[in-house]
């Protein structure tokens, strides 16, 4: 088969890749990451490159290399190290570490590896087994990112056994550099690191495994395995003593995974005296409810508008995108990520954009723009300048200069009353199973890197969150990470978490009866 060279500018890397092959994959061999929220079908347009030398803009998901080519990508659609939550709550102490025993007699100095999985990002923490504590932690972006930045694309993708061990290869080898990045950092000896835990989503934990993901895609959504399991370290092909074990962590359901069950002993839901609800709001947002000694927990298809897909100007937390927006006296303010020209803004930019539409006026309780004849009667000149027309729909510019338009289209309004209904439909469904009311709950565990970003006002101002008083969510970061650490160094957690998967009861959501309505009710900004 004939090959040509891909030179991408302005990083200099030159592969030679197969002729008939598309620019995203070229890409992806030279270890570029594009935007690829579509997983390549072409929709979601931000993959898009320049050709050289004239400019031409392509989308790289649907260009064949058919020719030598140098092709120039821009910043936009570039997949950048975006801010990476590495770090969760404290890791509870009142159990002492365990599993060390087991190797204490070959060597003295014994180390292990937590790793979180995430669809998006990956994060491992070196621990000293002897004593549970953190050494190192090193994050990085998943590289199966190239297939899809979302669960259903990655299943879609692995349909064949070759494809499944693509995945497969990818994320280990992901997972070797990491481990190698701490050992450098540590100058600790890869070889003394004999145990690695490792949870994620039920889709990253069976890609991980080898185990198939087909039937992850399609009703009942069932699981290949809800178990615990250990493995010879050779099986895996990690770079850590041969002679090690990689303990995962059960599932609770298909798409209900293994972090989960982590989030959940790290925050010690199981001993909450009192109503406590833990979110972790993503793609597919996870949501357990505990209550009057019963858990309850769901998956919410949220879809990728909190990470900036299927947003006109979204994008990940990144350098460049608006992290915050709030009305000042007669106009609005706007942070954002490096103190540089904004270009896109993140989910946290978009749910305070939204609710500062809200409180203005601008848009209401069902998702509308007002007209501007109202608008001409109720807002300063400067808030009026910002409303504009984008493709023949309203929208609101955040930032417009010669060298920067940011705005919120009607389009994209749907686009967050579509997320944040999903979600919070969930959580009303879990309510009503446990008989409680949102006055009723006393705290709210926010997980995860969007939910460790976002203001609760504006969460709950649109909607997305409970009415309870903001004293009440708290913010527990990386707690999965957290309770992969845990159940890491300790038998007796392995235990707990074992228990806590097993109690945590399954709701499927969208077969309740009384769902579509939730749902339809939960699309208002009313709160």
């Amino acid at each position: 088969m004939k090959h040509f060279q891909v030179t991408f500018k302005p990083d200099g890397e030159q592969i030679s890749i197969h002729a008939g092959a598309t620019l995203l994959e070229a890409a992806g061999q030279a270890g570029i990451i594009l935007n690829s929220a579509c997983g390549g079908k072409g929709i979601c347009k931000k993959c898009a490159v320049n050709l050289e030398p004239d400019g031409t803009q392509v989308l790289a998901c649907q260009y064949h290399v058919h020719s030598d080519l140098t092709v120039t990508v821009p910043q936009n659609s570039r997949f950048f190290e975006q801010r990476i939550l590495e770090h969760g709550v404290d890791p509870q102490p009142a159990v002492a570490p365990t599993i060390y025993e087991k190797y204490r007699e070959k060597v003295k100095d014994i180390f292990g590896l937590a790793v979180d999985i995430g669809t998006t990002t990956v994060v491992a923490k070196l621990i000293d087994m002897t004593n549970g504590k953190c050494v190192a932690t090193k994050a990085a972006l998943n590289p199966q990112a190239r297939f899809g930045d979302d669960v259903i694309s990655r299943i879609a993708y692995a349909k064949t056994e070759e494809n499944l061990a693509e995945l497969h290869n990818v994320i280990i080898d992901c997972i070797n550099e990491l481990i190698r990045k701490l050992c450098v950092e540590t100058d600790t000896d890869p070889k003394l690191i004999y145990e690695l835990c490792a949870v994620g989503n039920t889709t990253m934990n069976h890609i991980f495994l080898k185990f198939p993901v087909a039937q992850l895609g399609q009703a009942p959504y069932k699981a290949h395995s809800l178990e615990a399991h250990d493995l010879s370290v050779s099986k895996l092909g990690l770079h850590i003593n041969p002679e090690g074990n990689v303990h995962t962590v059960e599932n609770i359901a298909g798409y209900v995974g293994s972090d989960t069950t982590a989030v959940q002993l790290a925050v010690d839901l199981d001993s909450a005296k009192e109503p406590t609800l833990v979110i972790d709001i993503g793609t597919n947002g996870e949501i357990v409810l505990a209550a009057g000694g019963k858990l309850y927990a769901a998956s919410c298809a949220a879809g990728p508008a909190f990470e900036g897909a299927r947003i006109t100007c979204g994008s990940r937390a990144v350098e460049g995108a608006i992290e915050a927006v709030v009305a000042n006296e007669d106009d609005i303010d706007v942070d954002v990520i490096g103190n540089l020209p904004p270009h896109s803004m993140c989910g946290s930019g978009l749910i305070d954009a939204v609710a500062v539409l809200l409180d203005l006026g601008i848009i209401d309780a069902t998702g509308r723009f007002a007209s501007l004849n109202t608008l001409r009667t109720k807002q300063p000149q400067t808030i009026l300048s910002r409303v504009c027309e984008h493709n023949g729909e309203q929208a609101f510019a955040l930032a417009d200069s010669a060298d920067s338009r940011v705005f919120l289209t009607q389009r994209d309004i749907r686009e967050v009353q579509l997320a944040k209904a999903a979600i919070r439909a969930g959580i009303k469904i879990l309510q009503k199973k446990l008989g409680i009311k949102d006055a009723d709950i006393e705290n709210v565990y926010l997980a995860g890197a969007f939910g460790n970003y976002i203001r609760p006002q504006s969460a709950k101002r649109i909607g997305l969150l409970p009415n309870v008083p903001v004293e009440r969510i708290h913010f527990v970061g990386n707690a999965a990470a957290s309770g992969a650490q845990m159940i890491l160094i300790s038998q007796p957690w392995r235990d707990k978490a074992r228990e806590l998967a097993r109690k945590i009861e399954y709701v499927e959501i969208a077969k309740e009866s009384d769902f579509q309505a939730v749902f339809a009710d939960s699309m208002s900004f009313n709160v």
